[in-house]
């Protein structure tokens, strides 16, 4: 493991939709994409000066179409996975139940809303399995 003075971590906020069901909102990664073809949930790198809440709701909105309420967002869980890179991946995950708008893939991903239990059914990226069972244990 890297020394934490050595380490260029990578900071990527993501978002789990939650609707009034229960279910949660996960995205596959679309072809041209690295890990095209797997799921993740929604979300993306946090800018420079950006903090990770603003980079879900920005990112929702150009993934997605929709517009979550940021005083909504609820801290989750995070992930922490190294990258093949020599990068390290920290990722914070949020849980929104409200949001404006009906999620329409932008990106050409394809997406699905999935009961928590069966999130595991899914090749989902590896940082996000963690999250899944967080989920999972804990909606």
């Amino acid at each position: 493991m890297m020394p934490a003075e050595k380490a260029h971590l990578l900071l990527v906020a993501a978002c789990a939709l939650v609707d009034p069901d229960g279910r949660v909102l996960i995205a596959q990664r679309p072809q041209g994409k690295a890990f095209a073809g797997q799921w993740e949930f929604p979300g993306g790198k946090v800018e420079a000066g950006e903090y990770p809440e603003a980079a879900v709701v920005r990112e929702l909105r150009e993934e997605l179409g929709v517009e979550p309420c940021e005083r909504c967002l609820q801290p989750f869980a995070f992930a922490s996975h190294p990258l093949e890179d020599g990068r390290h991946l920290l990722m914070p995950l949020y849980v929104c139940r409200k949001w404006d708008g009906f999620p329409d893939p932008k990106e050409g991903q394809d997406i699905a809303w999935v009961k928590p239990h069966d999130l595991s059914r899914y090749a989902l990226l590896p940082a996000d399995i963690p999250l899944a069972a967080e989920l999972r244990d804990r909606l």
